[in-house]
């Protein structure tokens, strides 16, 4: 009988520490741990905070300008410019055939919008701004909702409960639990109001690379997933629509980029890169 592979492996030569006995132990017990090269090391963290600042600030100049009556081309030349000026490089620009270096997803559409002269920003409307940033090849990740002008009590509750589910996503995220506790925890908050939580797409690892493991599913049980360790580096972004959880690309999208709620109901999400540490997470995109 083959004998499942590992894994986990100890650094040659050296006697395994106290992490790699928490991890090992974890794997004995069947569960999915990460490879070693998940846990960055100080220079990488140190490279992805960079980012995290660059990333930060953008999404700041966003905040200053973003007004009713703009169009969503002109928040991404906003970004762009700000890359510019920072030395830094738009990650989803030519991403698979991405044409734009931001997203922009205005009420019903969930994530992935691709900004456009047309879509101008109405009062009322609701609209989440995603922004990854290169920093000297180092990957951060955020979004932000911004509420345009003054709306309804229903999208107000909206935005809020999404960055609520964010928060406790984050509480929930300790080190040595596990990633289905992010998602029931969200899943938990999400479903009291009402609220689907879109499952077709995720978080993810980030840092070196766009996209790393391990996915992080914004719904979920307690206990399920990838171990959490100290060292990982991995976003969280519920994506929360105010009525069905399911969702359908815009047909309309000649990109096939756009993904609509499928009630097409408002959406909300917010999103940050962040950091697992011996005592929990820390954000390295505020």
């Amino acid at each position: 009988m083959f004998q499942k592979k590992r894994r986990w492996h100890c650094l040659p030569g050296q006697e395994p520490t106290e992490l790699d006995q928490k991890v090992m132990y974890w794997e004995s017990k069947g569960k999915e741990v990460p490879t070693r090269d998940l846990i960055k090391t100080p220079e990488q963290i140190e490279g992805i905070r960079r980012s995290g600042v660059v990333n930060t600030g953008c999404l700041d100049e966003v905040a200053r300008q973003i007004h009713a009556g703009m169009n969503t081309q002109q928040i991404d030349d906003i970004c762009m410019q700000y890359c510019r000026e920072h030395n830094a490089i738009p990650a989803c620009l030519n991403y698979e055939g991405y044409p734009k270096s931001v997203c922009t997803s205005i009420n019903e559409v969930v994530c992935h919008g691709i900004p456009k002269v047309g879509d101008v920003l109405q009062e009322g409307d609701i609209v989440n701004v995603d922004m990854t940033t290169i920093v000297d090849g180092y990957f951060a990740d955020a979004s932000r909702m911004f509420i345009i002008g003054k709306t309804t009590l229903e999208k107000e509750q909206l935005v809020r409960v999404a960055k609520e589910c964010l928060e406790i996503g984050m509480e929930a995220a300790q080190p040595y639990s596990f990633v289905g506790d992010i998602g029931h925890a969200i899943q938990k908050h999400a479903e009291k109001y009402g609220y689907g939580v879109v499952r077709d797409l995720c978080g993810h690892g980030v840092g070196v690379k766009f996209h790393e493991e391990p996915d992080v599913l914004h719904f979920g049980q307690r206990g399920t997933g990838m171990l959490l360790v100290p060292g990982m580096v991995f976003t969280i972004e519920p994506m929360i629509n105010m009525g069905t959880w399911k969702v359908f690309i815009d047909a309309d999208d000649p990109y096939g980029w756009e993904v609509i709620s499928g009630d097409e109901k408002p959406s909300a999400q917010w999103e940050h890169t962040l950091l697992m540490t011996d005592h929990g997470v820390e954000v390295l995109t505020y």
